[in-house]
């Protein structure tokens, strides 16, 4: 149980672990085109699978494509933030929860597609950045977990604060508590 989670979303972590991917785009030509290794959608799903079981909940940060591929992922729980290319409403059928925008799930986590600036009080975990070369300010704090620019590997939550991406990140209180006048 990541018991830093919000509530409405602690059930994601109660019989196994929360993974993470951003960007799939199974069986988007295009992305043979913007990275000629990029890989198939099956392959895509065995990388995923290798790591994700049932009991574990796989949240995608958008942009799936086809949605065919979705239920060979044997995550007990899949979650869609919703991206640029995915069209509302599509993936109700294959995916538990679809939230249309970024989301807060803790004190100090925003899921979302899109990164997110101006936030130093929070982990913005998102994907769309194909390139893994954009900047951010100093004080923003980012994860990018684009497909093509984690090697296709889901990540861990749990493990991510186990290993305390978090620290260093002073939450809204403290840090309007700080610069009171």
């Amino acid at each position: 149980m990541i018991a830093t989670l919000y509530e409405p979303f602690r059930h994601w972590s109660e019989n196994g672990s929360v993974y993470l991917l951003s960007d799939l785009h199974f069986g988007d030509p295009d992305c043979q085109k913007m990275d000629p290794d990029w890989v198939r959608p099956e392959e895509q799903v065995k990388i995923i699978n290798e790591l994700v079981h049932r009991g574990d909940t796989f949240i995608c940060l958008g942009d799936v494509g086809d949605p065919k591929y979705v239920p060979m992922i044997r995550a007990s729980k899949k979650v869609l933030i919703l991206g640029n290319h995915d069209a509302r409403g599509a993936y109700k059928e294959v995916f538990d929860e679809v939230y249309g925008g970024p989301v807060f799930v803790a004190e100090k986590i925003l899921l979302s597609h899109e990164p997110v600036c101006g936030l130093s009080w929070c982990l913005n975990i998102h994907g769309h950045d194909h390139s893994g070369w954009v900047t951010f300010p100093e004080e923003c704090r980012h994860l990018n977990l684009a497909a093509n620019v984690c090697g296709y590997i889901p990540v861990s939550l749990g493990k991510l604060i186990k290993d305390g991406i978090l620290s260093g990140i002073d939450d809204i209180h403290r840090q309007t508590i700080d610069k009171r006048i």
